[in-house]
C-alpha cells in the first residue's frame, strides 16, 4: 500500500508519520524547501489530542508544556473573569513550538524507509502516476486551483499578531483569553520564562504590540519581546473534500479564526478519522483508494462545518457585543459558566470537539 501526500508542513508529516507507522508507504511531494517555522510560533493541542499523538502518531511529551487551567475575560465587564476552566488532577491542553515539532517529525520520517520525500513533478504526470489515493494540503500545488478553487471563504478584516515574551519565572500553567474591544488577546505559556501571545486585531491600522500587550497583562513581568510578527485573518471551508482519488486536508480542507487555537486540533481529529479508515480497510484487506475519500467526507463534514461556524459563531458574539457597546453578551456568558454541567460540556467540546 502507497498513499501520495502533496505539502511538507507540519500536518503533512503528522499525517505521513501516521501512515508509516501503519505500514504503509508515503511518498511526500512538495513545491517548497523545508519550511523555516519562526521560534516564536506555537500551537495548542487538547487533551485527547495529545494523547492520541503519543501513542498513534509519536512519543513528543518531551515538547510540551501543560496547560491546566484557562481563564476568560472581557474587557466589556472591566477585564472581569467570564470563564473558568479548571482541571485539578489533568492538564487541559498542551503548547508545543512549531519548529521543534517540525524538526522531529522530519528527522523520523527521513530515517524511515517507508517514506520518500520527492521533488514536485508537473501535476498532470502526478495524477497519471499509480497513486490510488492522493492527499493534498499544500496550497501552491496546481493542483489545488484546478481541483480544490470553490470554498465558503470569509475575510475578517483582522490582523494576527504574534510573539513569545521573556519574562521573570512563575509556575506559568494558566492560559488567558481577554476578549479586549478590539479582538481576542491570547497568552499561551511554553516554559516558566516564556509565553507565547496572539492577539487577533480588528482592522487595518498599524497598532503598537508592545503597548496592547502590556496595557492587558497582569500576570507576568515582561523582560522583552521577540520576533513580532502578523498575518491577515481569513477562514475557508471547501464545498467539496475531494476530486476523484485526490482528497483535500489540513488547512486546505477547513481554516478557522485563531482565537480558540483550534485549527490543528481540527486536522488531528481528522487525521484520527483517516487512521480508522485506513485501519478498517486493512483489516479487510482493501486496498486504499478513492474510497477512504468518499467515507471521510460522510464521517468528517458536518463534524467541521458545525465546529467552523462555532468557532465562527464566539468571535462574532463578541464583536456584536463591542460593536452595541453592550456588555449583556459577557454577562450571559459569565452566568452560564457558572452551571457545572454546561462548563462540563463546552471544556468537552473544545477537547474533542464533535467527534464524542
Amino acid at each position: 500500500m502507497k498513499v501520495c501526500i502533496l505539502g511538507n508542513g507540519l500536518i503533512s508529516l503528522t499525517l505521513a508519520q501516521t501512515l508509516v507507522k501503519q505500514g504503509i508507504y508515503v511518498d511526500i511531494f512538495s513545491i517548497k524547501n523545508p519550511i523555516n517555522y519562526k521560534k516564536t510560533q506555537t500551537l495548542g493541542i487538547s487533551r485527547s489530542n495529545v494523547n492520541f499523538f503519543n501513542k498513534n502518531i509519536l512519543n513528543i511529551k518531551n515538547l510540551l508544556w501543560d496547560i491546566n487551567k484557562i481563564e476568560i475575560y472581557s474587557e466589556n465587564l472591566n477585564n472581569e473573569k467570564i470563564l473558568n476552566f479548571q482541571d485539578q488532577n489533568e492538564k487541559l491542553f498542551s503548547i508545543v513550538k512549531n519548529y521543534q515539532l517540525y524538526n522531529l517529525l522530519i528527522h523520523e520520517l527521513k530515517k524511515n524507509y517507508l517514506c520518500s520525500f520527492k521533488k514536485t513533478i508537473n501535476s498532470e504526470n502526478l495524477l497519471r502516476r499509480n497513486y490510488k489515493l492522493i492527499i493534498n494540503t499544500d496550497y501552491s500545488n496546481p493542483l489545488t486551483k484546478k481541483l480544490f478553487h470553490r470554498q465558503f471563504r470569509k475575510n475578517y478584516k483582522s490582523f494576527a499578531y504574534t510573539s513569545i515574551i521573556k519574562h521573570k519565572e512563575l509556575k506559568n500553567n494558566i492560559a488567558t483569553q481577554i476578549f479586549t474591544s478590539k479582538g481576542p488577546l491570547a497568552f499561551l505559556p511554553v516554559s516558566k520564562t516564556e509565553t507565547s501571545i496572539v492577539y487577533s486585531f480588528r482592522g487595518n491600522e498599524k497598532i503598537d504590540f508592545k503597548k496592547c500587550v502590556k496595557k492587558y497583562n497582569n500576570r507576568y513581568e515582561i523582560l522583552s519581546f521577540r520576533d513580532i510578527s502578523s498575518f491577515k485573518l481569513i477562514s475557508s471551508d471547501l464545498r467539496s473534500y475531494f476530486n476523484k482519488n485526490v482528497l483535500a486536508f489540513g488547512d486546505l480542507l477547513h481554516k478557522i479564526h485563531p482565537l480558540a487555537g483550534q485549527g490543528f486540533n481540527m486536522s488531528l481529529r481528522d487525521t484520527r478519522e483517516i487512521l480508522n479508515l485506513i485501519m478498517l480497510k486493512k483489516e479487510n484487506g482493501l486496498d486504499l483508494d478513492y474510497s477512504i475519500c468518499i467515507d471521510f467526507e460522510k464521517k468528517t463534514r458536518h463534524k467541521n462545518l458545525i465546529f467552523s461556524n462555532s468557532v465562527d459563531f464566539i468571535y462574532e458574539y463578541f464583536n456584536f457585543e463591542n460593536k452595541v457597546k453592550k456588555n449583556f453578551l459577557s454577562k450571559a456568558v459569565k452566568y452560564l459558566g457558572k452551571n457545572n454541567k454546561i462548563n462540563k460540556i463546552l471544556t468537552n467540546v473544545a477537547d474533542n470537539g464533535f467527534m464524542v
